[in-house]
């Protein structure tokens, strides 16, 4: 069950400069500035370790914040303080599914999470980046759609040819198949009655204990302001499926990711891939930093809120 406790693990000093977020909730923070330079984008071994090493098991259950979006990869690590079997529900602009190294990366998390035997399901919703699509779909872990334990609904997304390559049948596609050829056709969110079409999806699922890991990447830009490029979700359309979670499944852990940072990093390759990966980074930094502080803590307080219930924040911390 989900703990009235909030955690930062402070990596960017990112959710600090949200004053009324920090002031009213008194959150643990955990300083991890010492490293960032070598756990923006990807982890290894060792520094995950010592990340491990930091967080109390007491706290497996709150919601915590990771700071910018670099740092989604650290949800695995939290993760693998889960051993009861889990359903993993994630809002994201891009799936974060690769097969390619490396393991612990904010691009191929989910792959090395779905290596945990008590990880039984995984719903990835809000999808509108070209990690979809041709060619990047085939460095994502389409082995994963294989009896259903990973399915993916895109906010909004367009058929993917896929060559020679087998499709698993799944039922968040319709796979057309050719001689060489696959089409997956996606079933979009757009448009739809969010809780009438995923209520069944929910219900379906294996383990009713869930655990959620949200980057706010999946938003509009009018409600997140990130190193990402934009989604699409409008915020009331992301809480309203909180609201159907909390309604249809137990939630055992929240991490939120989504804040807006400079890139620091160590290391030609790390800072090659910071380049490449943030289409966004110039023009989030062009804007003033009290209006990106702003448009991220008014979205974080809304997400608390849903979760818990400003009620139930407001007597838990009064009795601290």
């Amino acid at each position: 069950m989900l703990s009235p406790d909030i955690r930062v693990l402070n990596f960017d000093d990112s959710l600090l400069k949200q004053k009324n977020l920090i002031d009213r909730f008194h959150p643990k923070i955990v300083d991890l500035k010492d490293l960032v330079p070598v756990s923006r984008l990807w982890l290894n071994s060792k520094n995950a370790k010592r990340i491990e090493l930091q967080l109390a098991p007491g706290l497996k259950n709150a919601i915590t914040f990771l700071g910018s979006g670099d740092f989604h990869h650290v949800s695995g690590i939290l993760l693998k303080q889960f051993t009861d079997p889990i359903s993993l529900i994630i809002f994201d602009n891009h799936p974060d599914w690769d097969i390619l190294p490396p393991k612990l990366g904010c691009g191929s998390w989910v792959s090395l999470v779905l290596k945990q035997p008590n990880i039984k399901n995984v719903v990835i919703l809000g999808v509108s980046s070209q990690d979809l699509s041709s060619p990047l779909i085939y460095s994502g872990n389409l082995s994963s759609l294989k009896d259903d334990r990973v399915r993916i609904y895109p906010y909004s997304h367009s058929f993917t040819r896929v060559n020679f390559r087998k499709i698993p049948e799944n039922q968040s596609i319709k796979v057309v198949r050719g001689l060489f050829s696959s089409r997956i056709e996606w079933q979009e969110l757009k448009g739809k009655d969010l809780k009438e079409f995923l209520r069944p999806v929910f219900n379906e699922l294996s383990i009713k204990k869930a655990y959620i890991s949200i980057d706010k990447d999946c938003l509009k830009p009018e409600y997140a302001l990130t190193n990402w490029e934009d989604g699409n979700f409008k915020l009331s359309e992301l809480l309203e499926i909180l609201s159907l979670i909390k309604e249809n499944l137990d939630i055992a852990g929240v991490d939120i990711t989504g804040e807006y940072s400079m890139p620091v990093a160590r290391g030609l390759i790390r800072n090659i891939g910071m380049n490449l990966d943030h289409p966004r980074f110039f023009s989030a930094r062009d804007k003033q930093d009290r209006e990106v502080d702003s448009v991220n803590e008014k979205t974080n307080l809304a997400i608390l809120n849903m979760l818990w219930g400003q009620n139930y924040f407001s007597s838990n911390r009064a009795e601290k």
